[in-house]
């Protein structure tokens, strides 16, 4: 994830292209494997989101997780940054800090994770619920999750970007939420952030047509109040300006020839919470 303002600036540090790219059937590979660790490293988390966790310590868990498996955190020391998972709370859209604090019962967090196999990138985040939640703050995660359910199901050759954008703000707003405009989804495969730029909102017909071959990111960010967000002194921490709740989920997926592959499903099958480990 990464602003729209900033897309030039990490052409420069990471090759991207201005031309949105069609992968072959080497790239879907790479990124089923990308993709499915990315997935159990937040499988992983689920027990250890809990009241009293520290930030710091789940962002340890994934690191420890990552490296044992041959894999490489893509986000440490990326542009300066020095963890292994973005850990969103409550208010905070996205580019949460790992740290001292403490999650509290009635939370809810979401954690994004992206790794390096082989070169290529696997990047995901899912919410959790932190003991009893109250039911507006688990309205906004249901919410959030059918935004990126329908987002994804619009990903198809011969739909277009707008297409996608559409289908999740048209949704959104009829559940009286905002979609935050601040930032997108992204092209990437062997570029963390690559072209196209994945808007979340969008009229239908509008924009690129999707064509199989692409491979993006779809992480919707929804907001029980207004879109607008504002940025923290750290220069990464982005909270909603109204300081209403905010939720997010990510898959990466791959445009097929008759509709797309989602690369970052829940091995586990722990996609929506409350999450049930047996």
């Amino acid at each position: 994830m990464t602003t729209v303002a900033s897309y030039e600036a990490l052409a420069d540090a990471e090759e991207r292209s201005a031309t949105i790219k069609l992968h072959g059937p080497e790239a879907f590979e790479g990124m089923r494997k990308a993709g499915r660790l990315a997935a159990e490293v937040l499988d992983m988390l689920v027990p250890h989101v809990i009241p009293e966790a520290v930030t710091a310590d789940l962002d340890t868990l994934v690191l420890d997780f990552v490296l044992a498996r041959g894999a490489i955190p893509a986000t440490v020391f990326y542009r300066g940054y020095s963890y292994s998972s973005c850990i969103s709370i409550n208010h905070v859209v996205c580019h949460g800090i790992p740290g001292p604090k403490r999650l509290k019962e009635g939370d809810i967090v979401n954690i994004d994770v992206t790794v390096i196999v082989d070169g290529w990138h696997g990047d995901t985040s899912r919410m959790y619920l932190v003991g009893d939640v109250p039911l507006k703050a688990r309205r906004l995660v249901d919410i959030t999750w059918e935004c990126l359910k329908r987002g994804v199901m619009a990903a198809k050759p011969g739909n277009t970007l707008g297409d996608i954008g559409y289908a999740i703000q048209s949704y959104a707003e009829a559940q009286r939420c905002s979609v935050v405009r601040d930032f997108c989804g992204h092209g990437l495969g062997r570029v963390f952030h690559d072209a196209p730029n994945i808007v979340h909102v969008g009229r239908p017909r509008a924009g690129e047509m999707l064509k199989p071959g692409m491979i993006f990111t779809i992480e919707p960010m929804i907001n029980l109040g207004g879109f607008k967000v504002k940025m923290l002194d750290d220069g990464w921490t982005a909270v909603t300006r109204d300081r209403s709740l905010s939720a997010q989920f990510e898959h990466s997926i791959g445009i097929t020839e008759d509709g797309c592959e989602v690369f970052t499903l829940s091995p586990a099958g722990l996609s929506h919470p409350p999450y049930a480990l047996t």
